[in-house]
This record gives structure tokens, sequence and C-alpha cells, in this order.
């Protein structure tokens, strides 16, 4: 039989919704996503509209929700830090250029001109565990029923291949299935933060 992988098994605790592995996730790639974030924000005008604490978050929150809808095929650490700093880059361009489509010019913003949100913690609270627990079964429901059975078979760690053997189709037109059921549903629900790395 073969070895555990802690990593293989820190996924699946993940995909199951479990708050430690949450935390020990996000206790392990925070202080990466936030250095990522701080090289990004070198421009302190920028800084002034958001800290890399905003990016984290933004971050974990995408990545809690795709995870638990199987979105991802994470093999190794070195998969999921190159997935989360992605995903932070992509994050921080896209709030700039939410910002530039608004008329507003981050450039020119002054300090107290404009809110910001607040550091929180580094650790996933309670509030925050709930609210992706809310987040991932308001995805869930409103997939159809085809893309909700893939997201299960994802969240219960079945690979790819496996699931065309048995929905047929290819591997890699059922992932992009999922994936593009993810991007609409954040559509719907408004979540320009959800869009993928």
């Amino acid at each position: 039989m073969a070895e555990a992988n802690p990593f293989q098994d820190l996924i699946r605790r993940i995909r199951a919704g479990e708050e430690e592995a949450a935390a020990e996730l996000v206790q392990l790639y925070e202080p990466a996503i936030r250095r990522a974030a701080r090289i990004r924000l070198a421009d302190s005008n920028l800084r002034r509209l958001l800290d890399s604490m905003d990016i984290s978050q933004s971050v974990f929150a995408s990545f809690f929700v795709r995870a638990a809808l199987g979105q991802y095929e994470l093999d190794k650490p070195e998969h999921l830090l190159s997935l989360l700093v992605a995903m932070s880059r992509k994050k921080l361009a896209d709030h700039v250029r939410r910002q530039a489509a608004a008329r507003r010019d981050y450039r020119r913003a002054r300090n107290g001109g404009l809110e910001r949100g607040g550091g929180a913690a580094a650790d996933t609270s309670p509030s925050q565990q709930a609210a992706t627990t809310e987040l991932v079964h308001e995805f869930r429901k409103r997939l159809a029923d085809d893309e909700r059975r893939l997201a299960e078979k994802r969240a219960l760690g079945h690979s790819w291949a496996n699931i065309a053997a048995e929905e047929g189709g290819s591997a890699e037109a059922l992932r992009k299935k999922l994936a593009r059921a993810i991007d609409r549903i954040s559509q719907e629900l408004g979540l320009h933060d959800f869009n993928n790395e």
C-alpha cells in the first residue's frame, strides 16, 4: 500500500470543508501570497486603497470555494503555491482595472480619501468559515445536475480521468465544463473576485 501523502490529505480535507485544514493552509501559504501582493503594491497611492491582507483574503475565499467544488488538480505543494501567487497577481490587476473602469484614479487618491478594507487576522475566523460554507452551498445549489455531479465527484477526490470514464467525454472537456459553471455562477452572484487565476 502506498504511503500517505500529507499534502494530498490536506487537499482532501479542504475539499471536505474542514476548518482545521483551512487554517493550516492559510498559515502555510499566506506569507507567500502577501509577499507577492506587496511586491505588486509598490505604488503608495494604490496601497491606500488596499493592502496585501485584502488580496490574501480574496485569494483564499476564491480558492476555498473552487477547491470545495473540485476545480483544482493539485499534486504538489509547489503547484498550490504557484496557483495562489498567480491568483494574487490577477486579483490585484483586476482591482486596478476596476478602479480605472469606474473612473477612479487610484494615483490621485489622498490619505483617508477612499475607504479601505481593514486588515483581518491571518487565520480563518468562524464567521469567515461560515461565509465560505454558505457560499459553497449557494454555488452547489445553482449548478445544473450534471455540473453538480462533477463537483461532487471532484470533491470526493476522483481524478478527471476517472470521472470521464464514468460520465463519458474527455477529462479536459469535463474540467472546462465545471470551470465555466463556476465562472457563470460567480458572475450571477456578482463575485468579480472569484474569477479564476
